[in-house]
């Protein structure tokens, strides 16, 4: 039976602490009367609790991102490691931030780890930050007693994912923008710049080059339909990712093309294999059951045929079958991964192993990117030059004809 999530809000208050000297604050709660209690539990009077105001234009500071997370992360685990109490700890990293939103969030946390709520409990009321797995790997520190330790794993764990996205949009990243500067400086080329040739060319009184009347024509076209093709652009996008987003064929198609797509198709074949070794890895060292971690790597894997292969291979261990076995019937997974799999499960050191395969992975999606940016640094310069350059030829191609013919 689903539970229903209470809606909490962020709320002001004014008091006096166990001296009586005045203090104030913020905390999350889910009512006024809930916000006092949480104070009073803490050894403060409250005198005015309000209900802080959102502000009209946006939160006021910049959008929390995985990097975020990342850092703070890490930081609480160095906290907590030099012998910092839990509480303290929060104050510490949140001063330390400079993402201010990021700095609330962390203040929202510990109000409601010093009211008595459990750490694992505090943030599974972001989920927009924190997901099942952060959760998961956090509640079983604590109920182990080696939330230090595992705040190190989920921080190292957290700054490889990072490290990977970066890597993956470096590798789409830059052909797309060079491609975009590419459009735009045609569009401007066949807006502004060869209508000024074409009024030239109407006093020759001469029949000109086919490839400048097709070119012409084509400034024609843009000249007169631009506003319709830009509109047509944006929407295009914005239903490709609606369409994504809320069709499963559709996304299943995408990702299927983006493992087959030429030498991309590899970088983001191998950040899969690098995810799967990595989140495994880590989620069972820190203790969690092979069919829990297997259903949190599904989540993670960022790709749906990958995701669906994992919950296969997950209702094939909890019949029993070993993970190897399960994996290989997958027929997705490199040998590498097999064998490292088979070793680690005879061995008993399977986060080993699965980390060792993360790292090679990782690595190697590294230089596969290098080699990518490399390689299409001369490509994309050359396309560029055949575009702008064919635009240029086109327009003095007639004046070098007529130069000839004088």
């Amino acid at each position: 039976m689903a539970t229903a999530t209470v809606k909490t809000s962020l709320y002001t208050w004014q008091g006096t602490d166990r001296q009586g000297k005045p203090t104030s604050g913020e905390s999350q709660g889910v009512s006024q009367a809930m916000v006092k209690a949480q104070l009073r539990k803490q050894g403060i009077t409250p005198k005015a609790v309000k209900k802080k105001p959102k502000p009209l234009f946006g939160s006021g500071g910049r959008a929390i991102q995985p990097a975020d997370i990342s850092i703070f992360t890490r930081q609480l685990a160095t906290m907590m490691k030099a012998g910092v109490p839990l509480v303290q700890s929060f104050d510490i990293v949140a001063e330390g931030l400079d993402n201010p939103t990021m700095g609330e969030l962390v203040h929202q946390i510990k109000n409601e780890v010093a009211s008595g709520s459990g750490f694992a409990n505090a943030i599974s009321k972001h989920p927009k930050y924190f997901d099942d797995l952060f959760c998961n790997l956090v509640a079983s520190g604590e109920a182990s007693g080696t939330l230090e330790t595992m705040l190190q794993r989920i921080a190292t764990y957290k700054e490889k994912s990072e490290a990977l996205k970066a890597k993956i949009k470096k590798a789409l990243t830059y052909p797309i923008a060079v491609l975009v500067v590419a459009v735009v400086v045609t569009g401007v080329l066949l807006v502004k710049v060869i209508p000024t040739f074409a009024d030239t060319f109407q006093s020759f009184g001469s029949e000109l080059p086919a490839f400048t009347v097709m070119v012409l024509r084509l400034s024609e076209f843009v000249q007169e339909w631009w506003l319709i093709i830009v509109i047509a652009i944006v929407s295009a996008i914005f239903l490709f990712k609606e369409a994504r987003a809320r069709s499963p064929a559709v996304a299943l198609g995408v990702d299927r093309f983006m493992l087959k797509a030429p030498v991309v198709g590899n970088i983001i074949y191998m950040s899969i294999i690098a995810r799967f070794a990595r989140t495994l890895s880590t989620t069972f060292a820190a203790g969690v059951p092979l069919v829990d971690a297997l259903e949190a790597v599904s989540g993670t894997a960022g790709n749906i045929i990958y995701s669906r292969a994992i919950k296969k291979i997950r209702e094939e261990v909890i019949t029993g079958q070993q993970l190897f076995v399960a994996i290989r019937a997958t027929k997705l997974f490199p040998s590498m991964l097999l064998q490292m799999v088979s070793i680690g499960e005879q061995s008993g050191a399977l986060d080993e192993m699965l980390e060792k395969v993360a790292d090679h992975y990782e690595a190697a999606v590294d230089n596969a990117v290098d080699n990518l940016t490399a390689l299409l640094e001369p490509i994309i310069m050359s396309f560029l030059g055949v575009v702008v350059g064919g635009l240029m030829v086109a327009m003095y191609l007639p004046i070098f004809m007529m130069g000839a013919a004088i």
